[in-house]
């Protein structure tokens, strides 16, 4: 007969561990937790710069030039032109009649005169009338006819021994102010004889550095019907010339 003592006992060992493990929470008896979703680093987003309105433009006349720069400064100013100009040549005094007459002038490259540094006193004193021929150019183009007596005093002066004269130039206008800086022209004009004359002229730029300039001669023969013209022969040519003007502007500026 069989003994069921033997089938029951290990069967009621195992049921009592199965109730046991679920009474006691064991570690096994809690199923696994689902794994978490891996963390994603974040992502910078992209920000669109905050757009702001454009200035309005300006209303007074001025161009970008004219701004204050973002540091607070203020725009550098062009200098003033500062120094003096000095207009040289060798003169010759000529024997004889209608001639010796010449002017020293300058000009802005719009042909307009700014300074008469000399003109002969024979001519600028009326002898334009008697001889039209006398320094024409310097006479039309500094309109002597209108000049005042007092204009005429400042600006012309006797016939010059033979020898090396220098005309001075201080860069202010007829009206006593400062010249901006920029291209100018020096003219040398002189009256050989009669209806030949010659012509000296040249470009120089002023500024902050000192400039030189040898002009260029341009010679006119004619005759006046009672006298022959000149030729490139003549000793009349040596009357001017050559001419050299010299910028030297001031120390430190």
């Amino acid at each position: 007969m069989m003994d069921y003592r033997t089938v029951f006992l290990p069967t009621a060992v195992l049921l009592l561990l199965s109730v046991c493990a679920c009474a006691g929470g064991g570690a096994d008896a809690t199923p696994d937790a689902p794994p978490a979703s891996p963390t994603r680093p974040a992502v910078a987003q992209e920000v669109s710069p905050t757009r702001l309105p454009e200035a309005p433009p300006p209303t007074d006349g001025t161009g970008p030039s004219a701004q204050v720069p973002a540091d607070g400064s203020e725009s550098a100013a062009p200098k003033a032109l500062s120094g003096e100009l000095v207009v040289s040549f060798d003169y010759e005094r000529q024997s004889g009649a209608a001639s010796n007459q010449y002017a020293v002038w300058i000009e802005d490259l719009d042909g307009n005169v700014v300074r008469t540094l000399y003109a002969s006193r024979w001519t600028a004193n009326g002898g334009y009338r008697t001889r039209p021929d006398s320094i024409a150019r310097w006479v039309r183009r500094a309109g002597l006819a209108n000049m005042t007596s007092a204009e005429i005093d400042a600006v012309s002066g006797a016939t010059p021994r033979s020898g090396t004269v220098a005309y001075t130039w201080d860069l202010t206008d007829s009206d006593g102010n400062i010249v901006p800086p920029g291209d100018y022209v020096i003219f040398v004009e002189g009256t050989l004889r009669w209806r030949n004359f010659v012509l000296y002229s040249g470009s120089i730029t002023l500024g902050v550095e000192p400039a030189i300039v040898h002009a260029d001669a341009e010679f006119t023969y004619e005759s006046d019907g009672r006298y022959a013209a000149l030729t490139s022969d003549s000793g009349e040519n040596g009357m001017i010339g050559p001419v050299t003007a010299v910028f030297t502007p001031n120390a430190g500026d």
